[in-house]
This record gives structure tokens, C-alpha cells and sequence, in this order.
């Protein structure tokens, strides 16, 4: 398996962000990714998906229905190859119609919380996934980097302290999305776990205060999806674009905050007897069942069943763990108290 880190929520000028494609290519570049996936408001931009020199920049869509109120259900919609805000006013024909271009959708930010004086002073609601019977989407960004600074400005102090220290806010997923996550999965819905950046570039002022707090290149260094492709890239953006959407769709995925190390060199899998599965995957016992990860730095492992809970945990640079239960499990590792690791799990039947 060969390793792409990528963040595939941004957004340029053609929506509401403050550059243009080849500065949000330009800061990937700098920030060490290999995919960067720009998703304007929508309006989806022809002509500069491609690479440039070794990013690989993929044009998606970010699609609500602006008549909706109060405003929800954004969706993030890759590879479709063309327009389909056309389908904003129904969640589920937008999916189906996205599906039947082969695209990948994503439900962008389910999970959402907006402090009431942030509204009222910067008119920033939240904007949650609420139509939950929606069939036939990818899965969740259960990660927004964006939508956790906001949930965590309790107060205006709050805001001037994360300005100054914006790393610290970053603590990892709403609860309620991993449970809607988990509960999707044990209802027999593989819905693949990604995390985004959601990056404007925006500058935001506090009284006397303003400061450039999330400039692109910031935000591709926080959180990320690192995703496990099966054959090497190209360099033909549209031939490599598919290699990448099966990865994605398969759930060979782990989502990281980069910020406290890079998780580049992750690995986690089961195996018994000879077959082995990675994120995603599912395998099928002959035996008693090894469940491995390992982390290129030290930190706290939890191996986590759905619907069980944390049945194992372990400190350093792996996590070894020997059952013979089916579930799901899935594995995620912290340092300095901070989620750094959450993987996509492997099914055991």
C-alpha cells in the first residue's frame, strides 16, 4: 500500500474563500501534501484539476441549498467532473445524482455547534447534517478543523486565546459524531470516517484585534486524511483521481492532527491465519484474531469495538492486542492528552 496524505475541503474565491486555486496549491505544496480537493460553495470550476508539480488538485463541490432555513446538510461531492447545485434543494437526489456520476459524497461538518454570541457578532450558525435518512452517501467528515474552532469559542476570551494559541483547540471529533458514526456501521452502513480543513484563508478581527488565524498552509498541517491507495500514481490526474476514489470509498483511511507529529508510516491491520485487512477491509477469522498498530512516535493507543467501548490500550509506538471476538474495531491514539490518530475500522466476522 502506498501512502497520500490529503485534505479535500477547501474553498477559493470562486466562493467565500480569499485566494485562488494555485494559492491553495502552492500552500499543499509547502504543508507536504499530495492531494489537496478544493470544494466551492456551489459552483464546481472547470479546467485546473491536475497536478501541479507534485500536488495533485482535485475540483469538488461543496453543495447546500442557500433557500433552506435554517441552513444545513452541506455535502461534499468529488469527482462528479461537473455541476450539481442543481440538486441542492433535495439531500437525497443530490446524492443519487452524484452517484450516478461516480462521485464520492461526503456529509461535510454532520455534527456542528455555533456559541449564540459568535452568530449574533460574525453571523457564523451552525450548519449541521440534519436530514440523517439520507441513503447511499460515502460517509462523514467527522474532523473539521474549522468547525471545531467554533464550537470551542465559548466566549470572546476564548476567541483572543485560541488566536494567540490556535493549536490548542484542537481536541478531536464532537462525541455525538462518532456515535452516529459507530451506530451507522453497526447498522450495517460502512460509512468512511475523513477529516478536512474547511480552509478560507480568512482574516478575523476581536475589538482592536486582527489576525490571519487559519492562512491555508496552517490548516493542511492540522488535520488531515491520510488514505492507503493500491497501486502508485501516474502523474495522469484523471487515471490517479480513480485510484484515489477507490480508496476512499473502500475506507483505507485514517484521519490525523498532524500538528502533534506526523502520522505518516501509520499502520494498522488484523490478521488470522493468512488472511490479513487493513482500514476498511473486512476479515473473515480462521483462528484467533491479531489486531496490530503502529505509529512512527510514541503515544497512547486505544482500541476501541463499536458498541463495546476501549478494550485495549497500550503506550509507545504500537498497540498488540489478541482476540477471538468479531466486531468492529477501530483504533485511535492521542499524545499529550490530544487526539492525533482515529482510524477507519476493520470489520471481524
Amino acid at each position: 500500500m502506498i501512502e497520500l496524505v490529503c485534505n479535500l475541503h477547501s474553498h477559493t474565491r470562486f466562493s467565500d474563500g480569499v485566494g485562488f486555486h494555485r494559492d491553495v496549491v502552492a500552500a499543499a505544496a509547502r504543508a507536504g501534501l499530495d492531494v489537496v480537493g478544493v470544494t466551492d460553495h456551489n459552483v464546481w470550476v472547470g479546467g485546473v484539476q491536475g497536478y501541479y508539480d507534485r500536488v495533485l488538485l482535485l475540483v469538488g463541490e461543496e453543495i447546500h441549498d442557500p433557500c433552506r432555513q435554517p441552513q444545513a446538510n452541506h455535502a461534499l461531492i468529488l469527482g462528479a467532473g461537473r455541476e450539481l447545485s442543481m440538486w441542492a434543494a433535495s439531500p437525497q437526489a443530490l446524492i443519487d445524482a452524484a452517484r450516478e456520476q461516480g462521485a464520492l459524497v461526503f456529509l461535510a461538518h454532520p455534527v456542528e455547534y455555533t456559541p449564540r454570541w459568535l452568530q449574533d457578532w460574525l453571523g457564523e450558525p451552525a450548519l449541521p447534517w440534519v436530514d440523517r435518512a439520507v441513503v447511499g452517501f460515502t460517509g462523514l467528515e467527522i474532523w473539521n478543523t474549522m468547525s471545531e474552532f467554533k464550537a470551542r469559542l465559548r466566549t470572546p476570551l476564548h476567541a483572543l486565546y485560541y488566536a494567540f494559541f490556535p493549536p490548542r483547540f484542537l481536541r478531536g471529533p464532537f462525541p455525538e459524531a462518532i456515535r452516529w458514526w459507530e451506530q451507522l456501521w453497526l447498522s450495517e452502513v460502512p460509512a468512511v470516517a475523513i477529516g478536512g480543513a474547511d480552509a478560507h484563508g480568512h482574516a478575523y478581527t476581536l475589538g482592536p484585534w486582527r489576525r490571519v488565524l487559519f492562512p491555508y498552509e496552517w490548516l493542511f498541517r492540522a488535520v488531515n486524511t491520510h488514505v492507503l491507495v493500491d497501486r502508485p500514481l501516474q502523474r495522469r490526474p484523471e487515471a490517479d483521481w480513480l485510484v484515489i476514489r477507490d480508496a476512499l470509498q473502500a475506507g483505507r483511511v485514517w484521519v490525523a492532527n498532524d500538528l502533534l507529529g506526523s502520522s505518516r508510516g501509520f499502520r494498522f491491520e488484523a490478521r488470522s491465519g493468512h488472511r490479513r485487512a487493513t482500514m476498511g477491509e473486512t476479515l473473515r477469522r480462521a483462528g484467533a484474531v491479531h489486531i496490530e498498530a503502529v505509529a512512527p512516535a510514541p503515544g497512547e493507543f486505544r482500541l476501541i469495538r463499536f458498541g463495546k467501548g476501549v478494550v485495549a490500550r497500550a503506550r509507545g509506538r504500537g498497540l498488540h492486542y489478541l482476540t477471538a471476538e468479531p466486531g468492529i474495531y477501530r483504533i485511535e491514539v492521542y499524545r499529550g492528552g490530544r487526539l492525533w490518530i482515529l482510524t477507519n475500522p476493520i470489520r471481524v466476522i
